[in-house]
């Protein structure tokens, strides 16, 4: 213990508002604060065997780096983003950004070794490193330049989608585990098939989600893109189709979803696509910089958490009768994506307070769920629904208004500025107490 104060202590002496101003002597300072931090972590015992005392110092000294790392940002932020993207030359995406900078600046954000000995470990035994991983995307994402040209990035596709696209040409269909994609006709079905989760979602299914996502813009065989949940094995619903539950409370609990990788990039990935479409590069992209298509929603059962949030950014949603949809933010305990922005849009401000901040659960014969859903048809005859809508959906015209509709309803920078605010304090929310008492009481009542 007496080593740990020490270390400590000496940490508390680092003082954040005293980082010299030139880039390389301010990041020699921080990577010897990250150091001391190493001293300390090193003195303490394992975060689930740490006294209350061991968890006091340990806090301390997180907090006095990361008041650190958040002034060195501050400061220089757009040089170090620059340095990463070789002036802006290179789009690495989000997890080989913050992968680089480790190398680039010690100390900045946790190496990948650290993170790998973190994703081992209960989400209530960690250190928490992810809120520094938050730390550098709010600073990345707020910076005018750094953050354009970061999301602009994320709207490439992905190495995976290229390297499946020519099979995908070739027989229509891509089967990705957790996703299924087929063309019929000139329609892309994208089929969320977590038949033993009811579609809550993982790191898994956001990279096949990204994945389908990319493959339905980057066909030209194909005019509108759906989306549905498939046939549940769920005891309670064995049979039946279900869009989908949100995130998966049991990953969560069991340290297994990750800020970089599911939170961050569900929004600024496959959802951004939807919205904005895949930024492609030839002699045509002058007409437009990216590829749009119209996307249908059908909604059975309910669409939970981040399933609500799916359906903020859909051209057409159709649902069943008895279907329902819910963001239980305020029961979870975290930030439901990008719906604080986008809910108050297409229903109101009153309803966006009821439903993200008092739980309330709208109902697809409810009057107030014509903000939310486009066509409530009677369960049996949802397939047919989803037919006529694809039908009328694709159209050239369709296209061209829908990337107008965008431009005035999305807009770009609104949606950066709450990203990277977002990228903190959702992190920062992952490891509250509250949330890991939370997600371990609905693990236990579920198992």
């Amino acid at each position: 213990m007496n080593a740990l104060l020490t270390a400590a202590d000496a940490l508390a002496k680092v003082d954040a508002t005293a980082l010299p101003h030139d880039l390389p002597t301010a990041a020699g300072v921080l990577g010897d604060a990250a150091l001391r931090l190493d001293e300390v972590l090193a003195a303490a015992a394992e975060p689930a065997r740490r006294t209350p005392e061991e968890h006091q110092a340990v806090s301390r000294a997180k907090d006095t780096l990361r008041a650190v790392r958040s002034r060195f940002l501050d400061a220089h932020v757009d040089s170090v983003y620059g340095d990463l993207t070789d002036g802006h030359r290179r789009r690495p995406r989000l997890r080989e950004l913050v992968t680089d900078a480790a190398t680039r600046f010690p100390g900045l954000v946790p190496t990948p070794d650290q993170m790998a000995t973190e994703s081992a470990r209960l989400q209530a035994h960690k250190e928490g490193l992810e809120i520094d991983q938050g730390i550098f995307f709010r600073a990345v994402l707020g910076s005018e330049a750094a953050g354009r040209h970061l999301v602009d990035s994320m709207l490439r596709p992905t190495g995976r989608a290229r390297a499946l696209y020519p099979e995908y040409r070739r027989t229509g269909v891509a089967d990705l585990g957790s996703v299924r994609l087929e063309r019929i006709g000139s329609t892309a079905h994208v089929t969320m098939c977590g038949a033993d989760r009811l579609n809550a979602e993982d790191n898994d299914q956001v990279d096949s989600m990204e994945t389908a996502v990319d493959l339905v813009l980057l066909d030209p065989d194909v005019g509108v893109g759906v989306l549905r949940g498939g046939p549940m094995e769920h005891p309670r619903h064995r049979g039946r189709r279900v869009f989908s539950a949100g995130i998966n409370l049991k990953e969560l609990h069991a340290g297994r979803i990750s800020l970089v990788d599911f939170l961050l990039r569900r929004e600024l990935g496959y959802i951004n696509k939807i919205v904005r479409g895949l930024a492609v590069e030839g002699p045509d992209s002058w007409r437009a910089p990216t590829v749009h298509k119209p996307w249908v929603a059908a909604v059975d059962a309910f669409a939970i958490g981040g399933g609500a949030q799916l359906l903020l950014v859909f051209d057409r949603v159709i649902a069943g009768e008895d279907s329902y949809f819910s963001l239980p933010a305020a029961q979870e305990g975290i930030v439901p994506g990008v719906a604080n922005l986008r809910l108050g849009r297409v229903g109101g401000t009153r309803l966006s307070r009821e439903v993200i901040l008092w739980g309330r659960r709208i109902w697809a014969t409810e009057p107030q769920a014509a903000a939310l859903f486009d066509h409530v048809v009677d369960p049996a005859l949802l397939d047919a629904a989803v037919e006529e809508a694809a039908e009328r959906m694709d159209s050239p015209a369709v296209v061209t208004n829908r990337r107008m509709l965008q431009l005035a309803e999305n807009p770009a920078e609104p949606f950066r500025a709450y990203m990277s605010e977002f990228a903190l304090q959702q992190s920062l929310r992952l490891y509250s107490e509250d949330v890991i008492t939370k997600t371990g009481r609905f693990t236990a009542a579920r198992a």
